[in-house]
């Protein structure tokens, strides 16, 4: 698999040899990291239909990630190898409770185990930064690469990185492919609901320090034949005491149609599951704010979030995607640039002002390091019915309790508690229930 990627990160590996490979070799890294997690999710409008024996989805897995991160090698233009291995394995979901999603699906209703490989060849240049291969991670406003599950969601194309100039930070890329996290193989780019693939999305921006409190942001992307999309983005820390700050945090999205969008249903958007002024056809703003405020091991974060009324908010999404014999792909699992892509529900259809606030709290302030614990509550409302008639409202809860144990044996073992629910009133609402459990582990080599 990635045959291209593989002969390029040996070819690299030949001439780091020969180039000289003292930083390549000195500052490798390799790590292998450990992730269990059962998985809940009680779908409770479903208990009540016709055949829905187990409406539920139960499973449990075991996920392993080896990580090799070469240095680079001496002289001008210095070089460098990055691979990645995956392996997925289903411990038990007991029977019926398998839905898809959580892992692959084997084509017969069961679950399937899953490994990949991915590798990525590397340039440095003074303070610049160029990445080619198939296990990109990006962390973009315009693209956030998924890590919520077993493994984590990776991207094939090539990024370029610059801090050459003081407290600014270009980036630039094209990706071609998305490996999902629950699939062994890689598909094309695509968005929610369509079943056309795009293998290209172009996007560039840049991040400017302009105070040691203040950063502006801005970034456009296209994903040929789906979307164009602007962002404007400001955070400040106003610092109000050694252990006291006030954060604000502005992110404002401008999406609209590309291409073959809106003129062709396999290329259309299905506005996540709400009104589209044009149908199938993405034309969205969406706006938001964030405040928190810090004290000590306290934060108390408010904000508020709105969606254009033409059209949902719009984001790389191949959850849609199916292979040849009908099966889900396991590309599924997306995340995205908002305060409210959440646990279960994301908050993104049109016309949605969305209300949101979280408190949390860190104990080592008590002397308790390593321990958090977090509680959060958002609120959508003037939602638009897919038929353009009228609104409707969800909410959400979502509570969680991370612990790592920070010294000893089992430095480094980390423990995390989710619970979410979440309850609508529309025609695209399903009342969920959702609890997660993950034990993560990394253990470094070098």
């Amino acid at each position: 698999m990635y045959k291209s990627s593989l002969a390029l990160a040996v070819a690299l590996g030949v001439l780091a040899q020969q180039a000289g490979a003292a930083g390549f070799v000195e500052d490798s890294k390799l790590s292998l990291s450990s992730r269990t997690m059962y998985f809940n999710n009680d779908n409770r409008e479903d208990h009540a239909k016709p055949g829905a024996e187990r409406p539920d989805q139960r499973e449990s897995g075991q996920g392993f990630k080896l990580d090799y991160l070469s240095g680079f090698t001496e002289g001008t233009v210095g070089f460098g190898v990055d691979a990645q291995a995956l392996w997925g394995i289903h411990l038990d979901g007991g029977e019926g409770y398998h839905k898809g999603g959580f892992f692959p699906d084997d084509g017969k209703g069961s679950a399937a185990q899953w490994a990949r490989f991915g590798a990525n060849a590397k340039a440095r240049f003074s303070k610049t930064e160029a990445h080619f291969g198939s296990a990109l991670a990006p962390n973009l406003p315009i693209l956030v690469s998924n890590d919520g599950r077993l493994l984590p969601q990776t991207f094939e194309g090539g990024t370029i990185t610059s801090k050459e100039i003081d407290n600014l930070t270009i980036n630039a890329g094209q990706l071609t492919h998305a490996m999902g996290r629950a699939s062994s193989n890689r598909t094309g780019l695509s968005v929610a609901g369509a079943t056309a693939e795009s293998n290209k999305f172009r996007y560039g921006g840049l991040d400017y320090k302009l105070t040691p409190d203040l950063t502006l942001q801005y970034y456009y992307s296209n994903l040929e034949d789906f979307y164009k999309q602007h962002f404007l983005g400001a955070t400040h820390v106003f610092k109000i005491a050694d252990d006291q700050s006030f954060k604000t945090d502005l992110r404002y999205f401008d999406s609209s149609s590309d291409g073959k969008n809106g003129n062709d249903s396999t290329y259309n958007f299905n506005n996540n599951g709400g009104y589209a002024k044009n149908t199938g056809e993405i034309d969205n703003k969406t706006w938001s704010a964030m405040f928190t405020y810090t004290l000590g091991g306290h934060a108390l974060m408010l904000g508020h979030q709105q969606v254009g009324d033409d059209g949902g908010f719009v984001w790389l999404n191949q959850g849609s995607l199916v292979n040849d014999s009908g099966t889900s792909e396991g590309a599924g699992g997306s995340s995205f640039y908002l305060f409210t892509d959440s646990m279960i529900n994301q908050f993104a259809r049109a016309g949605e002002n969305t209300t949101f606030g979280q408190y949390s709290y860190d104990f080592a302030a008590l002397g308790v390091p390593g321990l958090k614990a977090s509680l959060a509550y958002l609120r959508g409302d003037d939602i638009r019915n897919k038929s353009g008639n009228g609104t409707y409202n969800e909410w959400e809860r979502d509570a969680r309790v991370d612990y790592t144990i920070q010294q000893g044996t089992f430095k480094g073992l980390g423990f995390s508690l989710r619970q979410g629910v979440y309850r609508g009133s529309g025609e695209s609402s399903s009342d969920q229930d959702q609890a997660r459990f993950i034990v993560n582990y990394t253990y470094a080599f070098m």
